[in-house]
């Protein structure tokens, strides 16, 4: 596979999951634990893809989709899709068992620029904005009952958006452990609330409210059906189940990675899939299509018509389900960051683990940084519209990579090997949405395209630029030592495990790494 230019502390996918083995067990180093089990990772795959869209607006599919049965049949497909990918993205994840999930594959069968640009786009904008989007959604629905008549003040949305923050940063900072036992607690939440949805759908329908389920009426438009919009309605099917991919970001702290990835990934998709469908069936025996348009929040206006006294349920679900996704957000996304930083392609500090806790604690922090300057901001929603099509972009070109892979490396050792049949079906409904993209906003998607290329000159400038004055690599490692200071955080133990990797390689790294020397004192026999 191309190799960056330059591979700073980088390694194999084998080598990177022997280094989180060697970190317990043979006492060489700290490393990043593996201590997400199958349960953990379906909390992954469920809490990053369910958050506050299917609880506050499910609209945007019924809209475009111009008809009832027409809009279940859209949540079908782009679930089915979804699963598609999924799949393929559970090949390339056991057959390159590194966290960065995407960035990873792109860098390693594309090259150092290509992936880069996929960190670049994700750590200038598509983290941070995601991350604060969801966070003062959850303020929003937890000061709302505060202020019945009005709108919540707009300094107090974003101040408990950032306490949010940074009481999540704290947990994830502290503890692998803790981190997904919340993702599973809030995560179970959501999934009761919807539960209890699509329970009282069923009701519903046994009740014989089901007039827009017949299907003489399902398909009856409430306005003139159109194929750009229909396109459209796929389009925004598909972004509804964004985060189907965030496993692939820490597979180094899976257990048994080569079971549990893509086991979690064949039981959380068609979950997902079942809920979503669900969840728009109990939503119209209760609302006429006009009415869910109309609503600006249908699980709390669902509630409102059935729960009576009860309705103040779904606006907790709604604050819970968000508060779940930010902190699945915040653990995927710092893994991202840290598996960037260990490619040479961000700060060295921020692939770097904290010696007795073994969390990326200078990549949550940075993580977190980031997000609250965006809470800062006031064009955020105006980003994300920018940059969702390079997100969708970058889907494809993975998928790409894998047919790329088996064609330069036939014999690489692949634990799960799917036909082609299936990354091909993913590559051509993914081009109809993405040319449909181009034709309907050009604009949005030039201007998403013009920010992804700033990366190029910040690659050639601070990645492939290797004889760099002597005064900025001076000042770059003492910030990194004054970081490691701060944070106490070491290297992860690559250099015991790296059997195929180079002995400069972990010369390099020992280099770099003031703490790394004295690191084994330090280090907790949870490590």
């Amino acid at each position: 596979m191309t190799e960056g230019p330059r591979q700073r502390g980088s390694a194999s996918g084998s080598a990177g999951d022997a280094a989180a083995d060697s970190g317990k067990d043979s006492g060489g180093g700290v490393a990043l634990k593996k201590e997400i089990g199958l349960v953990s990772a379906c909390g992954i795959i469920v809490g990053n893809i369910i958050g506050s869209g299917i609880f506050v607006s499910p609209k945007g599919v019924m809209e475009n989709a111009s008809s009832v049965g027409l809009a279940l049949i859209v949540w079908i497909v782009t679930g089915v899709i979804t699963a598609i990918g999924a799949l393929c993205y559970a090949e390339l994840g056991v057959t390159i068992p590194k966290s960065g999930g995407d960035y990873s594959y792109v860098k390693d069968i594309f090259g150092g620029l290509a992936g880069f640009l996929r960190l670049w786009i994700a750590v200038l904008v598509i983290y941070p904005t995601n991350q604060a989007v969801i966070a003062l959604t959850f303020s929003n629905y937890v000061l709302q009952p505060l202020f019945p008549t009005c709108f919540p003040p707009e300094n107090g949305l974003r101040l408990l958006a950032a306490v949010c923050l940074l009481l999540l940063t704290w947990v994830n900072c502290s503890s692998v452990r803790w981190a997904t036992r919340v993702q599973d607690i809030f995560t179970a939440g959501k999934l009761l609330a919807l539960a209890l949805i699509i329970i009282m759908g069923i009701v519903q329908i046994c009740k014989g409210e089901y007039y827009w389920l017949e299907p003489a009426n399902a398909f009856e438009p409430f306005k003139e059906y159109d194929v750009g919009l229909i396109a459209l309605a796929f389009l925004q099917g598909s972004f509804a189940y964004g985060g189907w991919n965030f496993l692939n970001y820490v597979t180094e702290e899976l257990v048994d990675p080569y079971v549990n990835l893509p086991r979690a990934i064949f039981i959380s998709i068609p979950l997902v899939t079942f809920v979503y469908v669900f969840a728009n069936i109990a939503y119209v025996t209760a609302m006429s299509p006009q009415e869910l348009l109309a609503s600006n929040a249908v699980a709390v206006t669902f509630g409102e018509k059935l729960l009576g006294v009860m309705a103040w349920i779904m606006p907790i679900s709604v604050a819970l389900s968000t508060f779940g996704g930010v902190n699945g957000s915040l653990f995927t996304s710092s893994r991202l960051f840290f598996a960037g930083a260990r490619e040479g392609h961000l700060p060295s500090l921020l692939a770097m683990i904290h010696v007795k806790r073994c969390t990326p604690i200078p990549a949550l922090l940075f993580t977190c940084l980031s997000t609250l300057l965006m809470l800062c901001t006031s064009d955020m929603y105006t980003l994300i519209n920018y940059v969702g099509f390079i997100n969708y972009l970058f889907y494809g070109v993975t998928v790409a990579g894998q047919i790329v892979l088996r064609i330069k490396q036939p014999d690489m050792h692949r634990p799960i090997k799917i036909s082609l049949v299936w990354p091909v079906i993913y590559l051509l409904f993914w081009a109809f949405l993405l040319i449909f993209s181009l034709y309907s906003e050009p604009v949005v998607c030039g201007i998403g395209l013009a920010i992804m290329l700033t990366g190029v000159p910040v690659y050639f400038l601070g990645v492939y630029w290797d004889n760099k004055p002597q005064c900025i690599d001076t000042f770059v490692d003492k910030m990194t030592y004054l970081g490691q200071k701060f944070c106490v955080v070491v290297y992860p133990a690559e250099t015991a495990a790296s059997s195929e990797g180079s002995p400069d390689e972990g010369e390099e790294m020992e280099a770099r790494s003031p703490l790394s020397k004295d690191g084994d004192t330090h280090k907790s026999a949870d490590c």
